[in-house]
């Protein structure tokens, strides 16, 4: 099947269950999935250093278009969070002609991350399940990793990249590192739990070198007008 759009444009195919159809929260593309924090937050605030007003990141377009590249995956129903357990409601029919999994999240054992700095005695790593089939088009992979400056998630998605334009008819689940031993509470459904971001599969090379003197110019010349003029990344040389 194609995974372009009748318009020509590229796609990402998710596809689920039909039992699951309708009770499954969307991915959504990450333009649309920014978090409160990042809408309530102010364009400028107080440079103690500066001793002035300075644009906060919510006017850095390389942080902005970091966390809107791509789509979300979200959390399938919500986690409660207490005294160590975690426990869900998650009410969706039984597999059908496809059996998958009921549950959000299941466990990978400690000692799967041993010699990582991620392995600690006695602590479960958790993965989100996720009941999409992801397709991507011909001679792209997905990167998936944790929601881009998502900070606040009491959690961490590992990141992995995956072949989907090769394999895309089972799931794939997220590994997630719950750095957040005090959180309690309810992660709600629809939470973002990784992005996924399409990436070319190219072969490329390292050039190394030093300036000429043409070259030399031009970044003084680039410095000096990005002093000069805020803004200018965004006016001249955003895509």
């Amino acid at each position: 099947m194609s995974s372009q759009t009748n318009n020509n444009k590229l796609a990402i195919r998710f596809r689920c269950p039909r039992e699951l159809e309708g009770l499954l929260p969307h991915p959504m593309p990450a333009n649309v999935g920014v978090p409160d924090w990042l809408k309530l937050m102010p364009t400028t605030a107080f440079s103690a250093l500066n001793q002035q007003d300075d644009d906060t990141v919510k006017r850095c377009p390389p942080f902005i278009d970091a966390m809107t590249c791509g789509f979300l995956i979200p959390l399938i129903c919500d986690l409660k969070v207490e005294d160590g357990e975690i426990v869900w409601d998650n009410d969706i029919p039984p597999g059908g002609e496809i059996d998958f999994p009921r549950s959000p999240i299941s466990f990978h054992d400690e000692g799967q991350l041993t010699g990582s700095p991620l392995f600690e005695g006695d602590r479960f790593v958790i993965k989100f399940h996720n009941l999409w089939t992801i397709e991507a088009p011909e001679g792209y992979a997905l990167f998936f990793t944790h929601p881009v400056n998502r900070f606040d998630l009491p959690f961490t998605t590992l990141s992995g990249l995956v072949d989907c334009d090769r394999y895309h008819d089972s799931w794939i689940h997220f590994p997630a590192h719950w750095h957040n031993t005090g959180f309690r509470g309810v992660l709600p459904k629809g939470t973002p739990i990784a992005q996924c971001i399409p990436v070319k599969r190219e072969n490329w090379t390292g050039q190394t070198s030093a300036f000429t003197e043409d070259e030399a110019q031009k970044v003084h010349a680039l410095r000096s007008a990005l002093k000069r003029e805020p803004g200018l990344y965004r006016r001249k040389f955003r895509a």
